[in-house]
């Protein structure tokens, strides 16, 4: 395809109304779209009666990053994953850090065609998977935007990564449908989701979803044995209150399992979509949540964005050694195949 170019293709998860109405079962809104227009997303639109991915092949970002960037802290660490990322979501979070990308259609005025626009860079599914290789990744990651409104475009991507022996690795709101779920489990190793808050009404608000939805869907993960961690964004007057940051450890805790890592994450209005106004998140409210989640019984809780190595290192869970140190995205990793040197408790996660 030549630079510039959009491919599109028809949508898997789908179904036709009456008066040439469709309805999209990518993602848990499940929009009803009339002739022309696009769903939530902005990148699926019915022609003429077909749902098309406006997005297909189209990448906006790329780049080869270190794993812990995801984040994904028991999952390969040390490692390199290669991402990218297309146009478009389907939630509308005040605070995105990636709004350039995911909210292009909502900055811009909505976007019917994303065909009469020049953006990005035409890489083939088969082109993705070879230059991971090329780089010595030993993961793709589909991140920058959420992979679900990608759906199509990640699914091709991962089987032939699953038969080249790549990782795939998501990072995502996790606000996809059981049918997509369904798809994308059998070659999906590892997820990092955004449990945002603990509150229904946040999602509502600030997000455009709701909160039970992805809880759903982290319990299916964890049932199905993909690895997955969860990431909060603390984010002022919003979602730091210690009420909802102690519902999300529960939840993790009791629902998950006490194994699954936590990452609380500090928030910078100066890179967010809607929140410059909002300070940074303080240091002291990070450590707070990093508390509150070793309170709540999680074995791995990890203070993110405050570069701590305190915080953000692996210690034992059993006899409190140094595991894996981290100091920002520089790791040594002093385990044995992912067993603590000294007590030999396996830690959990995948390691090699």
């Amino acid at each position: 395809m030549p630079r510039g170019q959009t491919h599109s293709v028809e949508c898997r998860l789908y179904r036709k109304l009456d008066d040439n109405f469709v309805q999209c079962q990518t993602c848990r809104h499940a929009c009803k779209i009339r002739d022309g227009s696009v769903g939530v997303c902005g990148v699926r639109q019915n022609i003429g009666g077909r749902l098309q991915l406006l997005v297909y092949g189209k990448v906006a970002a790329m780049h080869v990053d270190p794993i812990e960037k995801k984040p994904l802290f028991h999952f390969l660490p040390g490692s390199s994953t290669f991402s990218f990322g297309t146009l478009g979501c389907n939630f509308r979070c005040d605070n995105c850090h990636n709004a350039e990308l995911s909210q292009m259609s909502n900055a811009k005025g909505r976007v019917k065609d994303y065909a009469k626009l020049s953006w990005g860079e035409s890489v083939s599914p088969a082109e993705i998977v070879a230059s991971a290789q090329a780089t010595q990744c030993q993961s793709i990651a589909y991140t920058y935007n959420e992979p679900t409104v990608f759906f199509e475009y990640a699914l091709d991507t991962m089987q032939l990564a699953r038969k080249a022996g790549l990782k795939n690795v998501w990072v995502s709101n996790g606000y996809m449908s059981s049918q997509t779920l369904d798809a994308i489990i059998p070659y999906l190793d590892a997820v990092n989701v955004d449990i945002k808050s603990g509150d229904e009404s946040f999602y509502q608000k600030s997000c455009g979803g709701k909160l039970q939805a992805i809880l759903e869907n982290c319990q299916h993960l964890v049932r199905e044995k993909i690895w997955l961690e969860i990431t909060t964004l603390v984010i002022p007057t919003l979602s730091d209150g210690a009420e909802t940051l102690a519902k999300v450890a529960a939840f993790i805790a009791k629902e998950l399992g006490d194994f699954v890592p936590w990452h609380v994450s500090a928030f910078s209005g100066a890179i967010s979509w809607k929140l410059q106004d909002l300070p940074d998140t303080p240091v002291k409210t990070i450590q707070r949540a990093y508390r509150i989640g070793q309170d709540a019984g999680l074995e791995y809780v990890y203070a993110g964005n405050v570069w701590d190595r305190d915080t953000e290192s692996t210690r034992c869970p059993q006899c409190g050694k140094m595991v894996i140190e981290r100091s920002g995205y520089q790791v040594t990793r002093h385990d044995r195949d992912g067993a603590c040197p000294g007590c030999k408790t396996v830690l959990a996660g995948v390691y090699h």
